[in-house]
């Protein structure tokens, strides 16, 4: 996955990273135990700029306040129609991730606030994204595993995006850092499926349930793929 060919870059750092967010998870006390990603990652970071791995100069440079850039988007029919078969994938995964956070808070968001209100907030951001020249949003998988092990879940997080100093600061985080950490958090996600199974009884001596199991892992993690012409179907869209 992405994850490992992020941590390619740099192994031994990588692992410094994934060592270290485990360490903290495992053996640390009060907040320490709270936050083992940003432990691997602060880490990670101040490892690579002992051997001096990172740039400090777009941090330097960067504004203190900067908001996203706005453009007005063009309609190409083309894109429309190569994305339509695009969207089974995230429709699949919203499904999934909104049962694995279930799991993960101990909530039941299928029935408040429910499938279709989820789907619908899910589509109505992509709209609003589109409509000022952004990228298509969706639901992320990775979320789901940094929640279950930050405990951290408030999304107002997301006003550091205006500070263009913090922005930078993350951007300047090497890629093996940060492959180190989503190894753990992809893995989660595979172990909070897992662990669904095994609440729910599942009876994989049930030659049916091990074939449908074992064909989603060896398609999904083997990293098969699919392709039909310019359209390719892999990951999650495929497993499912």
């Amino acid at each position: 996955g992405s994850g490992v060919n992020m941590a390619k870059e740099n192994w031994p750092l990588a692992l410094v990273a994934l060592l270290s967010a485990i360490l903290a998870s495992m053996l640390g006390r009060g907040m320490l135990r709270l936050i083992p990603i940003f432990c691997g990652i602060i880490v990670g970071y101040l490892t690579a700029s002992l051997f001096g791995l990172i740039d400090f100069k777009p941090v330097i440079e960067a504004p203190w306040f900067a908001f996203p850039q706005f453009v007005k988007p063009s309609l190409s029919w083309e894109a429309v129609i190569f994305m339509i078969p695009v969207t089974i994938a995230p429709v699949i995964e919203h499904i999934g991730d909104v049962y694995a956070i279930n799991e993960v808070t101990g909530k039941d968001f299928v029935k408040d606030p429910g499938l279709h209100r989820t789907m619908l907030g899910d589509g109505l951001a992509c709209i609003v994204a589109g409509l000022i020249g952004g990228p298509p949003v969706t639901t992320y998988s990775e979320v789901t595993g940094a929640i279950s092990l930050t405990k951290i879940t408030d999304p107002a997080g997301i006003i550091f995006s205006v500070f263009g100093k913090v922005s930078a600061l993350l951007k300047s985080i090497p890629a093996a850092v940060l492959g180190g950490i989503m190894l753990l958090l992809f893995g989660t996600i595979a172990a909070v499926g897992i662990n669904s199974l095994i609440q729910n009884r599942t009876n994989l001596g049930d030659t049916r349930n091990l074939i449908i199991v074992s064909l989603i892992l060896t398609f999904g993690i083997g990293g098969a793929a699919i392709e039909f012409g310019g359209f390719t179907m892999a990951g999650i869209g495929l497993s499912a």
